[in-house]
């Protein structure tokens, strides 16, 4: 049964469901020799520290509508970081109607809303494979929360955040809340895709899957950026100072490397055979 916004908030009382939002993000960068990747981890490093991600969830914060307590980051040696925000319960005058409505949430200067209990936690994973000059850069952001708003409202700001070639992206509600007359409710708000989510000039530029688990109100999907340049994957110079042949192969073992992240398994070379 389709619930209105006005049916939602007449719980018995406090909105005991859970929204956990997973976002991962992946950049794919090749580097020819030990110099280039170790510039490349340094440079990835400090793009993405601790004090920038505590910015980005404090943006997160903002748009969910979550008042922060606590703040704790960390940078990592040799690399990596990590931050965790907690944030307390908000008073929510009004439940904005669009709420409730699939579609991209808004950037941090059109945040007008109040929320409930959640907690904001980034973690990064620098890494590189040791023989084929393949370095990778992943960031892995949750969002949990409570109350009447989904945090993929933050999905928006989260892909605008990042410089990103791979993402997936995970959505649960957990538990049950109670309406006025006691009924169990096991998700408040109606959720086809998590691809709905996401602002039309991503959907342009990425290819999309989808694995969804509606009776156990469980959504995935994954993305991958759709048109590769190699330029985008080459740190300090560009593909003109390659011959064709080392062109080729770099492309082979940078879409080798996408295609086994997105797929989630390896695979031979320019095959996705099983």
């Amino acid at each position: 049964m389709k619930l209105t916004p006005e049916q939602r908030i007449e719980l018995h009382g406090f909105n005991n469901l859970t929204k956990s939002l997973s976002f991962n993000m992946y950049d794919i960068c090749y580097t020819k020799t030990r110099e280039e990747r170790e510039a490349y981890i340094e440079y990835i490093d400090e793009e993405y520290s601790a004090e920038r991600l505590t910015k980005i969830l404090s943006n997160v914060s903002d748009i969910i509508g979550a008042h922060v307590l606590n703040v704790a980051q960390q940078d990592y040696v040799p690399q990596g970081a990590s931050v965790t925000v907690l944030v307390s319960e908000g008073p929510v005058v009004e439940v904005p109607d669009e709420s409730y409505d699939e579609s991209p949430g808004p950037l941090p200067d059109n945040v007008v809303m109040q929320l409930d209990k959640s907690h904001i936690t980034v973690h990064t994973y620098p890494e590189y494979h040791p023989d084929e000059g393949i370095s990778t850069f992943r960031a892995d952001i949750d969002v949990s929360t409570c109350g009447e708003i989904s945090p993929l409202k933050a999905l928006n700001y989260l892909i605008h955040s990042f410089d990103t070639d791979i993402m997936t992206i995970d959505y649960r509600v957990r538990g049950f809340t109670r309406d006025k007359d006691g009924k169990k409710l096991y998700i408040d708000h109606d959720i086809n895709s998590i691809q709905n989510y996401i602002p039309d000039d991503a959907k342009e530029e990425f290819d999309m899957i989808d694995v969804n688990i509606y009776q156990a109100h469980t959504f995935h999907t994954k993305c991958k950026i759709r048109d590769f340049d190699l330029d985008n994957y080459l740190f300090g110079y560009t593909k003109d100072k390659l011959a064709p042949e080392e062109a080729e192969e770099i492309t082979e073992r940078l879409t080798t490397e996408m295609d086994e992240i997105f797929y989630g398994k390896n695979i031979k070379p320019g095959s996705l055979a099983d």
